[in-house]
């Protein structure tokens, strides 16, 4: 990390937080950054899952393919844009458009609240798309600023920012869906609502971008030292090339693939539980707010912690163990109180611990990887699993197997892939 100051925390932050002089500042901006980041879109899932079960989980298959169709649009779309603008200009252009979106549906759910269903299956599936995107730039970034040993310690820090934007964004979304109470009356605001304020935080978290290139002293130049190269598909040959790469895709299509079967029983019980879509909305952002709980007390007293201890890869193992252990008390107790303490434990350890780890592994790499290959495997490939997911329970059932028997399948698989990362990130020279 270059163009640092030379500030140093006090004795007993420094040792919470294991910063090192000079790191505070950007680590400052970097963590606003994020957090405006999910801050914009935590203010928008609930809305989303409500609308996914409006006529019940059977249509979430549908809007999962039409997720992954929308991909196949938006990434070559993307590594375009990359290979034509550098760093400091597309990440803030791809902010941008996303809020000329989102203002385009707020728009639309006013002129036309008679086709809410419609546009509310379409927003289902563009928020699908927009959150991988706006979090796979931060990380890509993230993991271009720092080096392989900062990203360690920090990396738990800087996804805390995040967190705490999650907490806030579901915490005002269950809110002013249950309602407020003012001066007596109580106020409910309306679910188009919330897309104004999210493009505020998108802005936000622009300048945030904006900041910290100008302290890096990112250039403006497409293809100078360290920018993307002009080849749009060169992030698709890099993966065919690249054991490491591959193993990283295979490690996010397991995770997936568990995260979708998980998601399809989330859908069903929720829909048995609760009768109102308000109630609902409220029930999903009941769970997003403990769960980013767990990931903020996690990321502040553990994450840096364990990945200096056991290394990155060994740290990635740990997921799928625990991802196995849940889905069999899922089995043995399909209700609404087994369902919150599994997603809590599984989401919260994920965004504390495994995401922050998954991350580093790009630490090592070229910009074109960060910027092409790493958004194609954080947005395709893992809408890729959600689609193979949520269509195998119904293969399964057509041949009379359990869906838990593929829940332990892939998680063994997704261990078999933190293993091999492991054990190619001893041959790299890293742990």
């Amino acid at each position: 990390m270059s163009n640092l100051e030379d500030s140093r925390p006090s004795g007993p932050l420094r040792r919470l937080v294991m910063l090192e002089p000079g790191e505070g500042p950007p680590v400052a901006w970097a963590f606003a950054y994020f957090f405006f980041v999910l801050l914009s879109y935590y203010l928008l899932r609930p809305v989303r899952e409500a609308f996914g079960i409006a006529r019940g989980a059977d249509a979430l298959p549908w809007l999962m393919t039409g997720t992954l169709l929308a991909m196949l649009v938006a990434n070559p779309a993307f590594a375009a844009l990359v290979s034509r603008l550098p760093r400091r200009r597309f990440i803030p252009f791809a902010h941008r458009f996303f809020m000329a979106n989102l203002a385009l549906f707020f728009a639309l759910f006013h002129l036309l609240p008679h086709r809410s269903l419609v546009l509310g299956y379409a927003f289902y599936i563009w928020l699908s798309v927009f959150n991988l995107f706006v979090v796979s730039l931060f990380w890509g970034l993230m993991s271009d600023l720092f080096r392989e040993e900062q990203g360690k310690r920090l990396f738990g820090l800087l996804a805390m920012g995040g967190t705490l934007g999650a907490i806030v964004g579901a915490g005002l979304t269950g809110a002013l869906s249950t309602g407020l109470s003012l001066g007596g009356r109580v106020w409910k605001a309306p679910p188009s609502a919330m897309l104004l304020a999210s493009i505020l935080a998108l802005e936000a978290a622009a300048q945030c971008m904006l900041v910290l290139a100008r302290r890096f002293s990112l250039g403006d130049r497409a293809g100078a030292s360290r920018e993307p190269g002009p080849g749009p598909m060169e992030g698709l040959r890099l993966i065919a090339r690249s054991s490491y790469l591959q193993l990283i895709c295979g490690y996010i299509l397991f995770f997936t693939i568990t995260s979708t079967l998980l998601y399809l029983a989330q859908g069903a019980i929720v829909a048995r539980a609760f009768d109102s879509q308000a109630a609902r909305t409220a029930a999903f952002a009941r769970i997003d707010v403990w769960v980013n709980v767990l990931t903020l007390a996690t990321q502040l007293f553990v994450t840096g912690r364990l990945l200096q201890r056991f290394g990155v890869a060994a740290v990635l193992c740990a997921m799928p163990v625990i991802t196995a252990l849940g889905f069999g008390a899922l089995a043995l107790w399909p209700v609404f109180g087994t369902l919150f303490a599994f997603q809590v434990a599984r989401r919260g350890l994920h965004y504390a611990v495994d995401r922050p780890a998954r991350e580093v592994l790009y630490i090592p790499l070229g910009a074109d990887e960060r910027y092409k290959s790493k958004p194609f495997i954080d947005t395709f490939v893992y809408r890729f699993g959600d689609l193979f997911g949520v269509w195998l329970p119904a293969m399964l059932g057509a041949v009379a197997v359990p869906a838990i028997a593929a829940s332990l399948t892939a998680s063994l698989g997704w261990l078999g892939t933190g293993l091999g990362l492991h054990r190619l990130r001893k041959r790299m020279g890293f742990s």
